[in-house]
């Protein structure tokens, strides 16, 4: 894993705890020479410097890299993603559209995810929220999100939701107060009703189990580039024609 901030750290407590994965390794912008984490003293913390990830897959062999640290990161352990085939999972909220190209360019030969947040919740809200755009697009939508105090930017999470929308940035009211570690709730203004989609992240582990949630799908799929939305697709579309067999089965009894 790259990134071990706030979101990092509690997205590794969910990981170490699950049986289905082995976490091998952290990479952090600044690490001390023999550093562990918390965790336990299994898990070596790295510094995360230029031209170090080849020496790091080779000696400590991963199957997949999650990525909570910042946008250049993907630059300096890319290259060696895909020249192993290496699976990816981007949570950063921050990529330019050059990023984003380049993420695109590592599909080719390997799997890749990138979402702004990787929180099974927000997710299903925004499939949800696209779905009731297309049934209803004459209604009025606004999109608010609310972050703890220090949080400088609007969210890259409430960007998503408005381009997936198809909406302006000027639709996203944004409010920084307290402790808060992230609400976004989509409201929609139909004639004589309104509908309110929300999503509230309590704890951050919140992204450890849609982290986990990615590691298990995405390990399903062809190599290519995809959103959490397309993994979430996939499963409501198996989900529909596993349905669909079963009423034709049982109708032909």
């Amino acid at each position: 894993m790259v990134g071990y901030g706030k979101a990092g750290s509690a997205v590794a407590n969910v990981l170490s705890c699950d049986p289905r994965f082995e976490l091998r390794w952290i990479a952090k912008r600044s690490a001390i020479a023999g550093q562990k984490t918390h965790l336990g003293n299994d898990i070596p913390v790295f510094g995360l410097e230029q031209n170090s990830f080849d020496d790091l897959f080779e000696r400590i062999p991963v199957d997949a890299l999650l990525d909570f640290s910042s946008p250049k990161s993907i630059h300096i352990y890319g290259e060696e993603v895909r020249a192993r085939g290496i699976m990816l999972i981007s949570a950063i909220s921050a990529y330019s559209e050059m990023d984003l190209e380049y993420a695109r360019s590592l599909g080719q030969t390997t799997r890749v995810l990138c979402s702004p947040n990787i929180t099974l919740g927000i997710n299903f809200l925004i499939v949800a929220a696209k779905l009731l755009r297309k049934i209803a697009p004459f209604a009025d939508v606004e999109i608010l999100e609310q972050h703890f105090k220090e949080k400088p930017e609007v969210s890259g999470t409430a960007r998503r939701i408005a381009e997936t929308l198809e909406i302006s940035g000027e639709n996203i009211t944004s409010l920084r107060l307290g402790g808060i570690v992230g609400h976004h709730e989509v409201i929609f203004g139909f004639p004589y009703q309104t509908v309110r989609l929300i999503h509230d992240s309590i704890r951050r582990e919140a992204f450890g189990t849609g982290a986990a949630f990615a590691l298990v799908q995405l390990a399903e799929c062809k190599n290519g580039f995809y959103t959490f939305d397309d993994l979430l697709l996939r499963l409501m579309r198996d989900e529909l024609q596993e349905s669909e067999q079963a009423t034709t089965e049982a109708e032909n009894e």
